[in-house]
């Protein structure tokens, strides 16, 4: 399957994923990103508050960007849902393991060690 509108932010090492307020006003979040049969794929802390805007509305727009957030492309709109579906969520997972290797491994272990790979939700993004 090709991946058109994704494969440009598919593969860019940070993307700024930008999630509204219930009043409207965006915030954006440098983030990981992978590409996962035409979608994007993104984790994050499940009580974070992109999750909680999430919840509110799926729109989103995304960016390439820096590791700081620095945006150096044009934006895309979006929508976004969280992934409730364990094989969804296992595909998600190995996607960005692809893609990040040692980086995505260490962060892995990390997070299981503290306790936190339950607490993980994992983001798809449509454009």
């Amino acid at each position: 399957m090709s991946e058109p509108t994704t494969a440009p932010l598919g593969d860019e090492r940070y993307v700024s994923l930008e999630t509204f307020r219930k009043d409207g006003t965006g915030v954006k979040t440098p983030v990981w990103v992978a590409p996962l049969e035409g979608h994007l794929v993104i984790f994050s802390e499940g009580k974070s508050y992109k999750i909680k805007r999430l919840r509110n509305s799926p729109k989103v727009r995304v960016a390439a960007c820096d590791v700081r957030g620095r945006v150096r492309g044009e934006w895309l709109e979006g929508t976004a849902r969280i992934l409730d579906d364990p094989a969804r969520i296992a595909l998600a997972h190995q996607a960005l393991r692809r893609k990040y290797g040692f980086q995505a491994a260490v962060t892995d272990f990390f997070a299981w060690v503290a306790g936190r790979t339950a607490r993980r939700a994992y983001i798809e993004v449509t454009l």
